[in-house]
């Protein structure tokens, strides 16, 4: 398998360069070998053209929708100051689980008008955050709901209360890992028909500002022909909404998860364009249908933004070869990209120096943790490689960092911003000093 066959699961200013010193990976205009002497490994890199490339992608094809489209970027995919900051000068909305990443958003002065809450367990501190800082909050239950009655009966006169979105529940879920999956009849996540109609009823009566529908059924998907039928169910209930209550949603999500690739089986790169237009074409055709008004589309992609865009480096720290395995043991594994122990996950790799060389055989590159499942890549044809070289390992920009941990005491990777050629540290590596830092000492005897 050659370099240029895995390309494209690279950030798209991937480039082989030689200055001097032979052929390696280049990304953003920074030489990767010169980003791991600096900064160490592992270490995370995200690539602004490629983030960039996919706001792109997603704004042009919803630009072809007659109501209008918005982008949520859905911050669990990843989510720091700087992540934060530039969605917000992009215009994409961004995506809150909890007051933690309500606060990241707060201190990166997101506007709020554009912070969207989610969340299906919500604590009286993830509400009251949530009422003081974001424009909109999905409801996923009526005890929730019942809690944000309280709340808004509660607010000084003349204080702005975020509109109210009613996640319902599609009783279908696309084809993925079953952790993923989200829209099936017995999810935790949302309301079935009668319970939305309880919960229209209730914001009506209270005077609470209901604008919207919201639904997922699932992340890491790759065909969008599921989607149809729940958009089917929820344009029902719509109608039946507005029959009983005279109510229509101004706004209609689909939430987000449309796939990336990851390995060279799974290329070419699912087309975005497949996703937002058959979600958009549906839609048309089913408000027509049913004479509702064309609610504002709003999709919520997490790793089809960031995916991409983001590579891990790590260092090879042995070489070693057993009874029918070649092994490269890295300097980092399932403490920062948990990922293949999880969901089985099948990632590409490639050698930073002279990655056009030619294939020896498979490889398995596993990580230095307690766990025989600390395995990120297995069974990839790789060249001959010697102990300490650099491994780059694409599409490492979503969920790997916000899942990380840990464990056997691993401190958590730098992430770096690359921009014309120039970084950006924009995480520090965690140090011992933070290791310990929520730690107490047991009292004297």
């Amino acid at each position: 398998m050659s370099f240029q066959e895995r390309r494209a699961l690279f950030p798209v200013s991937v480039e082989i360069v030689d200055r001097g010193n032979g052929p390696g990976l280049a990304i953003g205009g920074c030489e990767l070998t010169a980003l791991a002497a600096e900064y160490g490994t592992p270490l995370y890199l995200y690539d602004q053209a490629t983030l960039a490339a996919a706001v792109d992608t997603y704004r042009h094809v919803l630009d072809a929708y007659p109501a209008g489209g918005e982008i949520t970027y859905a911050g669990k995919a990843g989510l720091n100051l700087a992540l934060a900051q530039w969605m917000d000068r992009q215009g994409v909305w961004l995506d809150c689980t909890g007051v933690g990443e309500l606060h990241v958003a707060q201190v990166a002065s997101v506007d709020r008008s554009r912070v969207l809450v989610h969340g299906v367990a919500k604590t009286d501190a993830d509400l009251q955050a949530a009422v003081r800082q974001a424009g909109t909050i999905v409801v996923d239950n009526l005890d929730e709901l019942r809690r944000l009655v309280d709340l808004a009966a509660a607010a000084p006169p003349g204080q702005p209360f975020p509109d109210l979105w009613l996640r319902v529940l599609p009783g279908l879920a696309v084809d993925t890992h079953a952790f993923r999956q989200t829209g099936q009849e017995d999810s935790k996540f949302g309301m079935d028909a009668s319970t939305a109609r309880q919960a229209v009823a209730l914001c009506l009566r209270h005077g609470l500002s209901l604008t919207g529908l919201h639904f997922h059924q699932g992340s890491h998907f790759h065909d969008p022909t599921p989607i149809g039928p729940a958009v089917e169910m929820v344009l029902d209930l719509a109608a039946s909404l507005r029959d009983e209550f005279g109510w229509t949603p101004a706004h209609l999500s689909p939430g987000g998860g449309w796939g990336v690739a990851y390995h060279e089986d799974d290329l070419p790169q699912p087309a975005v364009e497949e996703y937002v237009t058959f979600v958009a074409e549906a839609l048309i055709a089913g408000c027509e249908k049913r004479g509702l008004p064309l609610p504002v589309l709003h999709v919520e992609p997490g790793r089809s933004l960031v995916a991409r865009a983001g590579v891990a480096l790590y260092r090879v720290r042995a070489a070693k070869r057993t009874l029918s395995r070649r092994w490269l043991l890295l300097d980092g594994g399932m403490a920062d990209n948990i990922r293949p122990a999880l969901y089985g996950t099948r990632y590409s790799a490639s050698p930073v120096a002279n990655p056009q060389r030619p294939d020896e055989g498979p490889a398995w590159l596993a990580g230095p943790y307690c766990e025989s499942g600390d395995i990120l890549v297995e069974n990839l044809p790789m060249p001959a490689v010697e102990t300490d070289e650099l491994i780059a390992v694409p599409a490492s920009g979503a969920y790997q960092i916000a899942m990380s941990s840990n464990y056997n005491g691993a401190l958590k990777p730098a992430v770096l911003w690359l921009e014309a050629g120039r970084e950006h540290v924009i995480q520090r590596r965690q140090t011992l000093a933070d290791l310990i830092a929520r730690d107490e000492v047991l009292p004297t005897e």
